[in-house]
């Protein structure tokens, strides 16, 4: 049963440091998310909340105040229009923003602003808001990103069970290549001998391709913290004969470097073959301005 908390933020946007990231700012409406993914990074967060909500899938925050704290960060005058990346710790459009409605305001900000941000997600709900991102994208640049790692449902079901159908994923994705709008696939993660096999991923290569998607962007599986422990019981229990060749190239870094290697290798050979580019930041470089394309890395 999911626990629901209303509370207010003091900042909308976290500054984040990665040289591996496009964006240097992050805005999540939520903390917690009920897709449930089982190798989701961010189970570490619920750490910091401190008040028994220790639960990332079914302890969920709302920051009811959002949207004003958004308004005041904008209008400052030092900021400078940075890309912001909506949803990194967090789905935006999980299944509580159909009640909730947070991001319709948010988006009215980031066009009333004309400040490009990147949008991922593992729901069809971001089609509510399909107007409001349309517009946005004639104004500022826009990336929408769909996290799709499975063709196959039966694993996919067990693997996310909160997002919507792959199949689905891609149909939203195909939706937004008819506006200004950035679109491109996350493949993340792909899962050694569970997600990896070529028929897989040779289906959401086809699948990206068919969606007019921008790019496509592979990521390896990589357990950290509360994570690992989630994740290897998901496995146990669910896919058991996985668990000891992972468990074996996962303890290995010279078999995980050559199995990271031969992955993007034929990644790159096939993603050229169909047609699918890898690049996923020069689509995005492309709508914005000069200046903001000073803060990419």
């Amino acid at each position: 049963m999911m626990t629901v908390r209303e509370i207010e933020c003091t900042a909308a946007m976290n500054h984040v440091s990665s040289r591996f990231l496009p964006y240097s700012w992050d805005l999540n409406p939520y903390r917690g998310c009920s897709h449930g993914c089982r190798y989701c990074f961010a189970l570490y967060s619920h750490r910091y909340m401190g008040d028994g909500g220790d639960d990332f899938y079914s302890d969920l925050y709302v920051k009811t105040n959002i949207a004003e704290r958004l308004e005041r960060e904008l209008s400052r005058r030092s900021w400078t229009g940075e890309l912001v990346n909506i949803g990194g710790v967090t789905d935006s459009y999980q299944p509580a923003e159909a009640d909730y409605k947070l991001m319709p305001d948010i988006l009215r900000l980031m066009i009333k602003h004309r400040n490009p941000c990147i949008i991922s997600t593992k729901s069809d709900l971001i089609l509510r808001d399909f107007d409001l991102i349309a517009q946005l994208s004639e104004v500022a640049a826009v990336n929408i990103a769909a996290t799709i790692t499975c063709a196959d449902e039966r694993v996919r079901e067990r693997l996310e069970p909160g997002g919507v159908p792959s199949a689905r994923r891609f149909e939203v994705l195909r939706a937004f290549s008819d506006t200004r709008a950035c679109t491109g696939v996350h493949l993340m993660p792909v899962i050694p001998f569970l997600t990896d096999s070529r028929a897989n991923l040779s289906a959401i290569l086809a699948g990206a391709r068919d969606a007019k998607a921008d790019y496509l962007l592979p990521g390896l599986l990589n357990l950290r913290g509360k994570t690992r422990d989630v994740f290897w019981d998901f496995l146990r229990h669910n896919f058991p004969q996985c668990e000891a060749p992972l468990r074996r190239l996962m303890d290995d870094r010279q078999a995980k470097k050559a199995y990271r290697a031969a992955l993007f290798r034929w990644l790159r050979a096939e993603a050229a073959r169909t047609g699918v580019s890898l690049d996923h930041i020069s689509p995005l470089r492309r709508r914005l301005t000069a200046e903001e394309q000073l803060t990419l890395f």
